[in-house]
């Protein structure tokens, strides 16, 4: 059988048991095709790039599918009728990738840290490490002691 990805929006003032409940939905319609749903995932409310009938935010939701082209198509049509599907979108792809999807790893590495990090040997450099008074990544100021001798000239223009 051929593989699938699907991601749908839904409107961003459901709750997350309802698209709970279109996840369930369209589980029904694929495994009464034949196919089963190999992994979902809830990438949560996210803003969108544009106003889709009057919403700014949407629930993200992405399955992976194994069924057959028929399935796909009856899946497609109830998303096109149900009002709480904003946009959805489904590609053919070759196989699932292993883990998480890209979405998912991003905000993982969002959480992970956040901020700069040290590299061994930041602090030895000039200009590395954080400077403690001030809390920034600056160098220390460093106060200049020498100056040059300033010329005297002459306020007609000859030089002394």
């Amino acid at each position: 059988m051929p593989f699938y990805e699907s991601v749908f929006i839904a409107r961003q003032d459901i709750s997350q048991t309802q698209v709970d409940g279109l996840v369930e939905r369209y589980t029904g319609i694929i495994s009464e095709g034949g196919g089963q749903i190999a992994a979902n995932e809830y990438w949560g409310l996210r803003n969108l790039a544009f106003r889709i009938r009057k919403n700014r935010k949407g629930h993200y939701v992405m399955l992976n599918i194994e069924a057959p082209a028929t399935a796909i198509a009856e899946m497609e049509r109830n998303m096109r009728i149900d009002e709480d599907v904003m946009r959805y979108m489904t590609l053919k792809v070759e196989g699932f990738e292993e883990g998480p999807s890209a979405i998912m790893r991003g905000r993982d590495d969002r959480r992970g840290g956040g901020g700069r990090r040290d590299r061994p040997g930041d602090r030895d450099r000039p200009g590395g490490g954080r400077d403690r008074d001030r809390g920034d990544d600056r160098a220390p100021r460093q106060e200049n002691t020498e100056r040059a001798p300033r010329q005297e000239t002459a306020k007609n223009g000859d030089s002394a």
